[in-house]
């Protein structure tokens, strides 16, 4: 029994669409995060770092909150907003290839997912539970849809 040939509409293809809302998601959150990081500036989040440290009790002169107050500035500010936004465009750019049927979108988006499977991997093992697990299984989910969106359009 042959596989039918790849179908080029992407109607015909649900987990990419699927696949695709999520990443357009995710890269409308992550631009809205590096709109907000450039709009406030370091001195609301200089002052919100503070107030964690001050509500949790933590060191203010050692750690990483301690280290994370005093790396503040406004060059890394843009610099973090930068790397933020860069993110955002990549996802939105890997969204729009996955909901168009793009052969390149397809290999990001099995790269890019692949990339996280040793740090759930190793999250599963240091906390181990339901939501570790869940992201896992979505993350594989996510390669499996598009290796196997790949291996059919290679037969």
């Amino acid at each position: 029994m042959t596989e039918p040939h790849y179908v080029q509409d992407p109607r015909a293809h649900p987990g990419l669409r699927v696949i695709a809302m999520i990443e357009a998601i995710k890269g409308l959150l992550a631009l809205s995060a590096a709109s907000g990081l450039e709009l406030l500036g370091p001195i609301p989040l200089k002052r919100w770092v503070h107030d964690l440290i001050e509500r949790f009790q933590l060191e203010p002169n050692h750690g990483a909150m301690a280290w994370l107050a005093n790396a503040i500035n406004p060059d890394s500010v843009h610099l973090a907003a930068a790397a933020v936004g860069t993110y955002a465009v990549l996802h939105l750019i890997e969204a729009w290839g996955l909901w168009r049927d793009k052969a390149w979108a397809s290999w990001l988006g099995c790269i890019a997912a692949s990339i996280y499977l040793p740090f759930d991997l190793y999250a599963l093992a240091r906390h181990p539970g339901w939501v570790s697990l869940a992201v896992l299984g979505i993350n594989v989910l996510v390669v499996w849809v598009l290796a196997r969106d790949l291996f059919k359009r290679r037969s």
